[in-house]
């Protein structure tokens, strides 16, 4: 199985090297209907997890009032988001280092500043922000839960949206609201699921039907499961250590949860053909038009 798994990465890395010049970076954005769910927990983990298989990805904290990527990991950044805005650091001063080498930006108060920019903050922040584009093959942003106007903009801007919900009935009803709301927004917005707190794969497949075959019916949506995550006592242990689980316990259920995820998405990601994705630059383009 190691041999396999390295194998893989070195294949993904020898794709990412023969099209390094070209190298679209993709934007994904990860909500939840409602708050409690494992979401931020999910974006930290997920974004180690892909690392581990030779995607660089860095994740960029977009819950405003709420940013806790950074307390997941112990850290106390020393520039935000905030910092970028009022132009006293530049985009590079403001990503910090988290563990096994995942780059990441904290919100802060930042998101809170950004709906209020002149049209000068504007350029100047979709211009730092812009030289992301080739620098990773990932932007993670963890927004805030449900449907706020922030929350959006980053839904409707990005590449591609997870949402991230449970087994319980409130976080079902929750997740498949912010589905029919943003399809009523814009319809052909790429959403996945993550089912998260699972006694078992089979009940992690229920959930996913509920609200999968309810999109369908109604909305004439398809909208595919990229994973089941196991309710694993590991994961309040290592929230308590501010240590991600997938470091902490790296062979409990939910990180190899997690791993499987990574590994599929990342196999995918080595076979597909060349492609020019919108990545950043269309990112910027379509959350300035939301914010004007």
């Amino acid at each position: 199985m190691n041999d396999q798994a390295q194998s893989l990465r070195d294949l993904v890395r020898s794709r990412h090297g023969q099209q390094s010049q070209s190298k679209a970076t993709k934007t994904i954005t990860v909500t939840s209907g409602k708050g409690g769910v494992g979401k931020s927990n999910f974006t930290l983990n997920y974004a180690l997890a892909l690392q581990a298989k030779g995607l660089k990805v860095l994740v960029f904290d977009a819950d405003i009032g709420l940013a806790n990527i950074d307390v997941l990991m112990g850290i106390t950044p020393k520039y935000n988001l905030y910092h970028l805005l009022k132009k006293e650091k530049t985009i590079w001063e403001i990503i910090h280092t988290g563990y096994n080498g995942l780059e990441f930006i904290a919100g802060g108060s930042g998101f809170n500043d950004l709906i209020r920019l002149t049209e000068e903050q504007l350029d100047y922040f979709a211009e730092q922000v812009s030289q992301l584009h080739g620098h990773c093959d990932i932007i993670l942003f963890d927004t805030g839960a449900g449907l706020t106007k922030e929350a959006l903009k980053f839904i409707l801007a990005a590449d591609e949206t997870v949402v991230v919900t449970t087994p319980e009935p409130t976080s079902i009803t929750d997740a498949y609201a912010i589905i029919k709301m943003v399809n009523n927004m814009q319809q052909g917005i790429a959403l996945k699921l993550v089912i998260n707190r699972v006694t078992d794969p089979k009940e992690g497949k229920q959930t996913a039907d509920k609200i999968t075959l309810v999109a369908k019916q109604f909305l004439n949506m398809d909208i595919p499961t990229i994973g089941y995550i196991t309710d694993d006592s590991n994961i309040s242990k290592a929230v308590k250590r501010q240590v991600p689980f997938t470091v902490a316990y790296p062979n409990s259920p939910a990180s190899r949860n997690l791993m499987d995820m990574a590994e599929l998405y990342a196999l995918g990601t080595a076979y597909d053909a060349p492609r020019q994705a919108p990545g950043v630059k269309g990112f910027l383009s379509k959350m300035l038009k939301l914010m004007k």
